[in-house]
């Protein structure tokens, strides 16, 4: 009985010490994500309810309603749900060609790396890289030109809605083929199988076995992707300019603008905007867990 409780405390201390290892490992992670994203998180919000003089005021969260923000607002809601849906579409087949394409592995391996690279790649190297490639003077523009083609003569402008929306697929493609495979690799042999035996067909399959399974995973990326492309602001500016009125652009203009100054509307622009990514990323955890119970 003794020697039980002998080694009972002498293994305490051990155990107390690699917990405090444990969280200092984690400590650089923890301080980095006080500094620079809880912090200024509550200093945006703060700021939402102020006067530039620092009294307490709901002005500028109903100056969000003006018809000015609401467009902005509209705007970029739009951008991010056409980015979201049409990287949605293609980064899934993308992946379903990876999984279950027979392709061989070193294309998967190689593909995957690269959508690694390409989804991190945004803002101001993304938006000279459309430039360089799709611009007026673009590479692909003065191609298409020497084969007869006017890109601008048919309408096309990098500059607007659509070219937004094309630069923004750029990331949002390979994310969505990083965050769908996993599910597309949960999918079980068994299932297939199983439905086979049953005389159903490969549509049936997918309308009634594999589609209901990965609905979860495919509704919650495809809000992940829009919460993205919402809060993407550097790519935005970079690219447009004010030839757009998106909420970004907006907020960089009452942040650091001459004529429009207004850092406490720029808080309420970007606690509108945490509001509104926030909401879309409970969502996709929500969807996660519910995604997650198949793979188990």
């Amino acid at each position: 009985m003794s020697t039980v409780t002998t080694s009972t405390v002498s293994t305490a201390p051990l155990i107390n010490k690699r917990v405090v290892v444990d969280w200092l490992g984690i400590a650089p992670f923890a301080i980095f994500t006080l500094l620079f994203l809880i912090v200024p998180t509550l200093y945006l919000v703060m700021g939402a309810f102020l006067t530039p003089d620092g009294s307490f005021t709901l002005k500028n969260l109903g100056d969000l309603f003006t018809p000015t923000i609401m467009s902005a607002y509209w705007i970029s809601i739009k951008i991010s749900v056409a980015s979201a849906l049409g990287g949605a579409i293609i980064g899934f087949y993308l992946a379903w060609a990876l999984v279950l394409g027979g392709l061989p592995s070193w294309v998967r391996h190689g593909f995957l790396t690269f959508s690694g690279v390409a989804s991190n790649f945004a803002g101001v190297p993304l938006a000279f890289s459309f430039i360089a490639t799709l611009g007026r003077q673009g590479l692909v523009t003065i191609l298409l030109a020497h084969f007869g083609l006017n890109l601008y003569a048919t309408g096309f402008n990098l500059l607007s809605f659509f070219g937004l929306t094309i630069t923004y697929m750029y990331f949002q493609i390979p994310l969505m083929v990083l965050i769908i495979t996993p599910a597309l690799d949960g999918m079980k042999k068994e299932w297939r199988e199983a439905a086979s035996i049953l005389g159903a067909t490969n549509k049936q399959y997918w309308l009634m076995v594999a589609l209901p399974i990965l609905w979860p995973s495919l509704l919650g990326t495809t809000l992940l992707l829009f919460a993205n492309s919402f809060g993407a602001i550097a790519t935005a500016i970079a690219l447009t300019g004010s030839s757009l009125n998106i909420v970004p652009i907006v907020l960089y203009a009452q942040i650091r603008g001459d004529v429009l100054h207004n850092a406490n509307l720029g808080y309420a622009l970007a606690l509108g905007m945490i509001v509104i990514t926030g909401i879309s990323n409970v969502i996709y955890i929500l969807m996660r867990m519910r995604a997650e119970r198949w793979q188990k």
